[in-house]
């Protein structure tokens, strides 16, 4: 049959047991998850325009600040530059605020050179709030420039990289790479394994919502909050 040719190289993903005993407070989850609340701080409103120069050149309108988080809302949203203006400038609109939005050409220019904060170390030995996700890694070798010099059919392979982010540094803790076909949720065990200290929260997406993430968290860190919203296919 037409459906069991790829049979060996599917990817599995155990079917979910539980029922939806909660209706409404499930349906809050699922709206919540398409909500979106942007807020400038004061600080941020009053660090918005550059300071004044005090040196020969021409005075900038725009500090680092302004800059970079116009450039941090084209990367999550996947934006033009010219995307990105209009995004902001709309965004200061429906806030209020009287503050110069930068063009697509000043974004262009700043991208090039503007330096961006890295993430700070850790100062104290506290519990640690662990981001959890994964990505596709694809394996470039002679295949590819065959398909680009001949136009030969090739078979692309990819890695999986399993990866948990201390969500106060933004740095990486732990990292598992598998095949393509190993699920994500059975990779919850290691990554916590590479954890030295405590954690206090487990964040991940609705594919680490499964019963063996959960009881790989409750087995070593107990105290430990999980914080996963329902699968997509489970919003009906």
């Amino acid at each position: 049959m037409p459906f069991k040719l790829n049979h060996d190289r599917r990817r599995y993903i155990p079917k979910q047991q539980r029922k939806v005993t909660n209706s409404a407070a499930y349906d809050a989850v699922l709206r919540q998850r398409g909500s979106l609340t942007v807020w400038f701080t004061d600080e941020a409103v009053a660090a918005w325009a550059a300071e004044p120069r005090t040196t020969q050149g021409g005075q900038r309108w725009y500090s680092p600040l302004a800059i970079l988080t116009a450039l941090t809302l084209r990367a999550v949203f996947h934006l033009a530059l010219r995307q990105t203006e209009g995004l902001i400038g709309s965004i200061i609109h429906l806030l209020g605020l009287t503050l110069a939005v930068p063009d697509h050409t000043t974004l262009s220019r700043w991208a090039e050179t503007l330096e961006v904060p890295r993430p700070r170390p850790r100062r104290d030995a506290g519990p640690l709030h662990l981001l959890v996700d994964s990505t596709g890694l694809k394996l470039c070798g002679a295949g590819e420039w065959l398909v680009e010099k001949h136009g030969t059919k090739t078979r692309r392979s990819w890695r999986k990289l399993h990866i948990g982010l201390d969500a106060d540094t933004g740095q990486i803790v732990a990292a598992t790479l598998t095949n393509k076909e190993r699920d994500d949720g059975a990779e919850v065990g290691p990554l916590l394994d590479q954890v030295a200290g405590p954690v206090a929260s487990f964040t991940a997406d609705g594919a680490y919502d499964q019963e063996g993430v959960a009881a790989a968290v409750a087995e070593r860190h107990p105290e430990a909050a999980i914080i996963v919203p329902p699968r997509s296919e489970m919003a009906g």
